[in-house]
């Protein structure tokens, strides 16, 4: 995961949550392509050119929203552990299905719009969040081999994600346990004891 900035300033904290609120209320009133950047600009009483300071467009504000609500699911699941030790992997794999599953159960106008920018943002995510413990527990590994065992596992866990989110064939837990034994060869862990 992107490690966020250690303190962020005030003014720009502030800024940001008018957006997201703005945007999340113009969300319940009309469709996404709707919405234009003056509405959003218009709605949280900030003006154009600071919006265009934080975002470039709607959709980097889209993704910033969902980047925000996934990070604060994956903070509460992992409770602050980095890495890719099995626990933390498993948590990581719970806390993405938790989050599509919850997708899957919001707002069905939004969703299939969504859904691309949710699965691109969260794949990059958990890229960078494992792309972390693999530094620290394959050092003497090109960085070339640990962006791909990356990129693989993110989309693999991903893609498990969205399948369980729609059918939930199997609970959570049994799930997890399923995916984990998956990319554990390419994160090169040992599985643990269930």
């Amino acid at each position: 995961m992107k490690p966020a900035p250690a303190v962020l300033d005030p003014r720009i904290k502030r800024t940001r949550q008018l957006l997201h609120r703005a945007f999340n209320e113009l969300l319940a009133e009309k469709s996404f392509d709707e919405i234009t950047v003056h509405d959003i600009a218009e709605r949280s009483t900030v003006n154009r050119a600071t919006f265009y300071d934080h975002f470039p467009d709607k959709f980097a504000l889209l993704e910033d929203i969902i980047a925000e609500s996934f990070r604060d699911m994956l903070e509460v699941r992992m409770a602050g552990s980095i890495g890719t030790c099995p626990e933390s992997v498993k948590q990581l794999i719970c806390a993405v299905c938790d989050f599509f599953a919850d997708m899957a159960s919001g707002c069905p106008k939004h969703q299939r719009q969504f859904a691309p920018v949710a699965e691109s943002t969260i794949k990059s995510l958990l890229r960078d969040f494992l792309l972390i413990g693999l530094r620290e527990t394959m050092p003497g590994a090109s960085k070339t081999e640990l962006e791909l065992r990356a990129t693989m596992a993110s989309w693999a866990i991903c893609g498990a994600a969205l399948e369980w989110s729609h059918t939930k064939t199997a609970s959570l837990e049994a799930f997890a346990d399923s995916v984990f034994l998956l990319v554990s060869t390419t994160l090169q862990l040992q599985p643990y004891a269930t």
